[in-house]
């Protein structure tokens, strides 16, 4: 692949994200647009008020969920790794390992192939399609753990800390804090590869999501609501938004024990800040030593970094000879992983 143009001639920030000139569509736009393409379902990506949306059918299937039919626009999906002409543009959609439906975006033009990741992990998950790494000319990064200090602990190891813990402190309820989409249905599939069998009882925010990974295939085994309790749950896993640990919703419980499972959990005041007792290292998006073993699989000559720590990241990529620049793409959350 040999450049023809530079990349910005026809790939940009704008005022609503990411431009592709030639397509004459955005990328996870955070302002309403007339054509989008989403990569994935969390908010800070998947907004409403755009006329027509493109994506995969779990993303735009979990955007209906979220902002009903009428946020939608007229929507198209499209199957991964299936060629899409837009304009004077090839796009493709390839799976980014993020959660279910998450995608990353190929766009060929003029000789030249960009990817465009979205947030994305390279970690095995039972609950979404695996990344899937595609060489390119330009590789759009996301930086949500751009700093050295972040590396993951391998994540079974941080299940098996969780089930240990409920074998040492058997009448405290463990009550671990999960994003909705995403890390508490992994968490709960992790659970259950672990051998974990009992009900996961659930915050009622999590029901929706939870029940379309279900209507999906995905085996979760019991996963009964908290208001369907007959006691405190003691010796029980309780997962519930973060927002839920330590306020009055928890004082339900048998001596609430506050777990909190992500990557957050590796900096110890975060820990303090949210007061967490069991914190679990589990993310699902890349820690430092990923971010940059991606970048270098990917062979691009230039990588535009987005979404977290971006300086940390384009000053390493310098140093190893990666033509790099920070997007700074506002209105991306770097906290609800």
């Amino acid at each position: 692949m040999h450049a023809r143009s530079s990349f910005e001639s026809w790939l940009r920030p704008d005022q609503a994200g990411l431009y592709c000139i030639p397509g004459d569509f955005h990328i996870d736009p955070h302002a309403p647009v007339a054509r989008a393409v989403i990569t994935h379902g969390h908010s800070d990506h998947a907004r409403p008020g755009h006329d027509a949306v493109l994506a995969t059918a779990d993303t735009l299937a979990i955007m209906r969920l979220r902002l009903g039919e009428a946020g939608l626009g007229q929507t198209q999906a499209l199957a991964y790794g299936v060629p899409l002409a837009i304009r004077d543009v090839t796009l493709r959609l390839l799976p980014a390992g993020h959660i279910l439906g998450s995608a990353q975006v190929v766009i060929e033009h003029g000789g030249q192939r960009a990817v465009i990741s979205g947030d994305y992990k390279r970690r095995a998950d039972p609950t979404c399609q695996p990344f899937e790494l595609m060489p390119c000319d330009l590789f759009v990064t996301e930086a949500t753990f751009g700093l050295p200090v972040y590396r993951h602990e391998p994540d079974m190891g941080e299940v098996a800390k969780l089930l240990a813990s409920l074998e040492d402190f058997p009448d405290r309820t463990h009550q671990i804090g999960v994003y909705g989409l995403g890390k508490c249905q992994r968490l709960i599939a992790l659970l259950r590869r672990a051998g974990y069998d009992r009900p996961i009882w659930l915050h009622g925010a999590l029901r929706a999501m939870t029940d379309y990974y279900v209507s999906r295939g995905f085996a979760l085994g019991p996963v009964p609501p908290v208001a369907d309790a007959r006691d405190k749950l003691p010796g029980e896993i309780v997962l519930s938004p973060p927002s839920a640990i330590g306020d009055r919703w928890s004082r339900r419980f048998a001596d609430p024990l506050a777990g909190f499972a992500s990557g957050w959990m590796r900096i110890r005041g975060r820990i303090r800040q949210r007061g967490v007792e069991l914190p679990l290292v589990i993310s699902n998006h890349c820690d430092w030593p990923e971010l940059l073993d991606t970048v270098a699989e990917t062979g691009a000559r230039d990588v535009w970094v987005t979404h977290g720590r971006e300086d940390a990241l384009v000053h390493e990529l310098a140093k190893r000879g990666v033509a790099a620049r920070a997007l700074r793409l506002v209105d991306r959350e770097d906290d609800a992983e």
